[in-house]
């Protein structure tokens, strides 16, 4: 049986982070389990390659969540990351800490060290920021490249100057000083390739040789002695195999398998562990509890005057789209699926912003952002930043290769659809300025005669989808607090030897794409688990 110092079950956005780090000790092995293939996958790297990796199966866990009130009574799909990188490789690329109120709520909650002043030395040692931005908050030297876009289109231009003729004001670095503006979007990638997890920290890493990576390994259940995590089983071409820890399991699976797991190794609701037929090792009632996620409903109007991306994908055009991006040219191949966004107040009394708007010069059919409409469109997508509607994932049964019950419960809140109300009206205001007049053809979606809450709740639930932000399943607390699930070091309450470290464990939903911060959470756990000192805090002026 191997025995190694750490096994780490997951290579996500924390879990290759952590598996780097780690390595950086030549004394220690360590074992990454990924449940995916390797990140081989050319549309992978190809950052419009996004259209295809959110349905593609090889790739991808094709979750979907149960039906809603929220979701008018619809299954909402659910693309997670099946692969190197988890999904980091498959999503939008967007980089975006969000705001300092966040984690200092997390901190408030009774999380030391969890902070804004003591979580932004580890957002900054694991960026290279190429491009503007106060280096008293952006980090230089880090493995993750963050660049801005370097392409622009007039219907974007446009929207931007729109918005800041209704006094929204330009933003530079909305991960900088203050998140609330328009700008152009900040995104991983470099060299017209997608910076993943993988590509940023796990494959330079893999060169030090004390890391063994597994792929296509299905873990199956954490291994015990007593309420000690020992180890992990796994399921590989047909072969049921272990691995063992001599220090710690570190899971980094994600909002959705780092509790499903848990809960098939005998560790959450005593209820939910007789009903699948699990083991109870230790009965943690929250484990899987607290499942939230961002609701964008995509707006959508026809254009005139200009093309737009639909035109550019499809046909001759994509042919010499593709030509430009392989001959190194710029391209709308190396594109993020989200051009603009906007960070704003759903209403003028708020101190902070409260929703994220984005903006992309393309439309999708029925809203499913792998389907382009065939006339010429923009995209308006508003949500909420931070959700009061919570859900859970449930494993179905002890089977790890059966997909648990994911129920976010969107929109399940009052103050998540008042919000959401005044993003929307927001939304077609922008939409609709001055500036972007003589390119505003119609409204495609909703229609104009849709004007009541009443109707544009109905269309939300109808149209409201994932923002691919799933989180808090394995909430972060202190041991007295019973929706907690691990401390503020992530060692699981009552269990020695097991942390998560994921956007599983966050307390509440950050103001913010997920995927920074759980970089962010992986450099930190992994200080954690080296019992290192912490980097110095850095505290800035509000």
């Amino acid at each position: 049986m191997d025995t190694f110092d750490y096994v780490i079950v997951g290579a996500g956005s924390a879990g290759c982070v952590i598996a780097s780090r780690l390595s950086e000790d030549p004394d220690v092995s360590i074992c990454v389990l990924e449940a995916g293939p390797p990140d081989r996958n050319i549309f992978i790297h190809i950052p419009a390659g996004f259209m295809k990796t959110i349905v593609n199966p090889n790739v991808n866990w094709m979750y979907e969540t149960e039906p809603s009130e929220g979701s008018g009574g619809r299954r909402v799909p659910q693309p997670r990351g099946k692969t190197l990188g988890g999904s980091s490789s498959i999503n939008g690329h967007i980089y975006n800490r969000g705001q300092r109120l966040d984690y200092d709520g997390w901190a408030q909650r009774g999380n030391r060290g969890w902070g804004f002043a003591d979580v932004l030395p580890y957002f900054k040692r694991a960026e290279r920021r190429i491009g503007d931005g106060d280096d008293t908050f952006r980090g230089r030297d880090g493995n993750l490249v963050v660049t801005d876009i370097n392409w622009s289109h007039p219907l974007c231009d446009a929207f931007i100057d729109g918005a800041v003729g209704m006094g929204i004001p330009r933003n530079p670095d909305y991960n900088g000083a203050r998140q609330e503006g328009v700008s152009y979007s900040q995104r991983t990638i470099h060299q017209r390739r997608r910076m993943s997890a993988a590509r940023g920290f796990l494959h330079p890493a893999l060169k030090r040789g004390n890391i063994d990576v597994r792929t296509n390994a299905l873990c199956s259940r954490v291994l015990f002695e007593e309420k000690r995590a020992v180890g992990v089983e796994y399921l590989r071409g047909g072969a049921t195999s272990e691995v063992r820890a001599r220090r710690e399991v570190i899971l980094c699976g994600g909002a959705v398998n780092s509790p499903q797991l848990l809960q098939l190794s005998g560790v959450g609701p005593a209820s939910l562990l007789t009903e699948i037929g699990a083991p109870v090792v230790h009965d943690l009632p929250s484990v899987g509890e607290n499942l939230r996620d961002h609701y964008p409903v995509r707006m959508t109007a026809r254009v005139k005057g200009v093309d737009t991306l639909n035109e550019r994908s499809r046909g001759l055009p994509l042919v010499g789209e593709v030509a430009k991006y392989f001959l190194g040219g710029k391209s709308i191949l190396s594109l993020s699926p989200t051009l603009v966004y906007v960070f704003w107040k759903s209403n003028d009394a708020l101190d902070n912003g409260d929703v994220q708007i984005t903006f992309t010069p393309a439309s999708y059919n029925e809203g499913v952002q792998s389907q382009l409409d065939d006339f010429p469109g923009m995209t308006i997508a508003p949500w909420q930043q931070r959700p009061e509607s919570a859900g859970y994932v449930r494993a179905k049964s002890a089977d790890p290769r059966e997909k648990p019950a994911i129920q976010p419960n969107y929109l399940a809140e009052e103050l998540d659809r008042t919000t959401l109300m005044g993003a929307m009206r927001l939304a077609r205001k922008l939409i609709k300025s001055p500036e972007l007049a003589p390119y505003y053809d119609r409204a495609e979606a909703p229609g104009d005669d849709i004007q009541s809450d009443d109707e544009l709740l109905d269309f939300a639930r109808q149209r409201g989808t994932t923002a691919f932000h799933l989180m808090g399943t394995c909430r972060m607390g202190p041991k007295h607090d019973p929706s907690t699930v691990v401390d503020d070091e992530l060692r699981v309450h009552g269990i020695d030897g097991l942390r998560v470290a994921d956007a599983s464990v966050m307390p509440m939903m950050p103001s913010s794409n997920t995927n920074a911060p759980t970089i962010m959470i992986g450099e930190k756990a992994a200080d954690m688990i080296r019992n290192k000192q912490p980097l110095p805090s850095i505290d800035v002026p509000d």
